[in-house]
């Protein structure tokens, strides 16, 4: 079967039960990018790919035990928050945050050495201090600020991800934000 470039999620789901390969290749092609920048940010690291890789792996395992009335993508990163989690517990270790800012909207200028150097520094010492702060959030605050400004998902989302309830996300996020505005000011607001 020729794979359709513009498969929805529900259609590619369906193909996928029937035993279509290309339809999965479309979900993983689709949400690979999403699901190693959740592994990276939530503690995987170098290992972000392996994780990654097994995650996908296992939701074909289960995909037939997903809720068609349901949304795919939070659903699958719930299983890369879970091989995420269960990589950094077996390391007995908290990970590194691995952000790849240089890649986001808004650092082109901050990257350009013709750019204005002054601009470049205290965007680069931004960064830094944000990143500094990022790590020396508690896991479940640095786990609801990465899920909702880094991933850009809704609190809904996060909080199907994560396996907390809505609420658990809203005081995490809220206070995890406290904290990095006590270290990084007002820029954050």
């Amino acid at each position: 079967m020729e794979s359709d470039p513009v498969m929805d999620d529900d259609e590619a789901i369906a193909r996928s039960l029937t035993g279509d390969l290309a339809a999965y290749e479309a979900l993983v092609t689709r949400y690979s990018t999403l699901a190693h920048r959740t592994a990276v940010m939530l503690g995987a690291g170098d290992e972000a790919q392996d994780v990654v890789q097994e995650a996908f792996v296992k939701a074909f395992r289960h995909l037939g035990t997903f809720r068609r009335d349901a949304p795919f993508r939070p659903w699958l990163l719930r299983i890369v928050a879970n091989e995420t989690h269960n990589l950094t517990r077996s390391r007995g270790r908290r990970s590194e945050l691995v952000l790849r800012l240089g890649t986001t909207a808004g650092t082109a200028a901050a990257d350009d050495p013709e750019g204005d150097p002054e601009g470049a520094a205290v965007a680069a010492d931004r960064r830094a201090r944000l990143l500094a702060a990022m790590r020396d959030l508690p896991d479940r605050e640095h786990q609801a600020v990465v899920c909702r400004y880094f991933l850009q998902l809704s609190e809904a989302e996060t909080a199907q991800v994560l396996g907390w309830p809505v609420g658990t996300v809203k005081s995490s996020t809220h206070r995890g934000l406290a904290r990095l505005r006590e270290v990084v000011g007002n820029e954050l607001a």
